[in-house]
């Protein structure tokens, strides 16, 4: 049986985790390492860490604090932000990461991925693709939501399978922060292009959104601010979508 996963996401500015809506009016949401080992001893599945500053800033990802979460959980670590080299991914990986996260680098160098993938392995690497809707479908953007590369997402999803990614991270930029459900169309697309496990991104609000996304085919869900806000724990998200008939390890 395959699980399905709940994937808490600590999005990182200046060494604070930060949230917002569709990207913007970031505010100060708690401690990156009290929330990581929060989230670790409530039963969260794995851990998402992203820099959402490092690649427009041009510099890469905190690798000390990369270095304080990795020892302080016990669940596999996914890192971004910033990455635009193999060798930084070695760093990051180095610092007790299990995965690394390539967004902006992976869609402007796109044979960084199978570089990754063949020294670490697929299952490594997760290409994070920051969606947006527009007239004909959804646009990628990068540099954290910043620069509109005109890139159809469901077609960058499907590359990026065909080069090795190992996972899709995937955000719907107008979902996020809205509490409102995730995008399902776009979920539904990019697992209908892309023949790789898929974490959907942006607008979870309740039980019943992740159950939604689940049943459009997303292998795990990524959440931030209902459990930023104490709005609902873990274990009560997997009991709840548990009792709806989705396989979970509660």
């Amino acid at each position: 049986m395959q699980y399905k996963r709940i994937i808490p996401c600590l999005d990182v500015k200046c060494g604070q985790v930060v949230k917002g809506k569709s990207f913007r009016r970031l505010a100060y949401a708690g401690d990156a390492l009290s929330l990581a080992k929060k989230y670790c001893e409530q039963g969260a599945d794995e851990l998402v860490f992203l820099d959402i500053a490092a690649s427009a800033q041009g510099r890469s990802t905190y690798s000390r604090l990369t270095r304080k979460v990795a020892q302080e959980i016990f669940i596999p670590f996914t890192v971004g932000g910033g990455i635009r080299t193999l060798e930084d991914a070695a760093q990051i990986l180095q610092n007790g990461a299990d995965k690394i996260s390539i967004n902006t680098a992976a869609v402007e160098n796109p044979l960084l991925i199978p570089q990754i993938a063949e020294k670490f392995g697929s299952q490594a690497v997760v290409v994070a693709i920051d969606a947006k809707r527009n007239a004909k479908g959804w646009s990628v953007f990068t540099y954290g939501g910043r620069k509109d590369t005109g890139i159809d997402a469901v077609k960058w999803a499907k590359k990026a399978a065909s080069l090795g990614a190992g996972e899709i991270l995937l955000t719907s930029m107008d979902q996020d922060g809205t509490n409102s459900g995730y995008d399902i169309a776009l979920s539904s697309a990019v697992c209908a292009a892309a023949n790789i496990p898929l974490i959907a991104s942006g607008g979870a609000g309740s039980a019943k959104d992740i159950c939604s996304v689940f049943k459009a085919g997303a292998d795990a869900a990524l959440l931030a601010g209902i459990l930023h806000r104490n709005e609902t724990t873990i274990p009560r998200l997997k009991k709840q979508v548990a009792s709806a008939g989705i396989p979970m390890r509660t």
